[in-house]
């Protein structure tokens, strides 16, 4: 039986954890949190293909191909959270359940980063807890796709 893919997409500066405002972000990086991820979707039985872009036009062909083969999509769009109505639509267009996550907790931050335009696409949204976010989300999406039989 084939695993379960799922495509989990790290928006801009994200290239840069673990230097980056450690103070607000943390001090692990993309690195360790992919193997993070990898690691934790073979226990759940998924498949990961991990994309990280600063440029918003290649998350959005990332997306827009992973209607192709993809079951879910797990999303980090940092700084095109609060503007990408390109990100959402694309997102909306595979009809894949999608989980929006974030390091850091948006609602407790400054005004702009409160407003997702990314959310209304998603599935829910993970937010606060470091690098774990992405490992909720992986939780969350895999019950989600068994619940709902892919």
């Amino acid at each position: 039986m084939a695993a379960t893919r799922v495509l989990v997409v790290h928006g801009s500066n994200l290239n840069l954890l673990g230097e980056r405002e450690p103070e607000i972000y943390g001090k692990t990086s993309l690195a360790e949190i992919n193997k993070r991820i990898e690691s934790l979707a073979g226990d759940l039985g998924l498949d990961v293909r991990i994309v990280q872009s600063n440029h918003e036009g290649e998350i959005v062909e990332a997306i827009q191909d992973a209607r192709k083969w993809a079951s879910g999509i797990i999303i980090n769009p940092a700084g095109f959270t609060t503007t990408s109505v390109s990100v959402l639509d694309a997102i909306a267009s595979t009809k894949l359940p999608a989980i929006e996550v974030h390091l850091s907790n948006i609602h407790a931050r400054e005004e702009f980063r409160q407003r997702s335009v990314v959310a209304a696409a998603t599935i829910g949204q993970i937010s606060g807890f470091g690098p774990d976010s992405y490992l909720l989300a992986l939780r969350g999406l895999a019950a989600h796709l068994a619940a709902h039989d892919k």
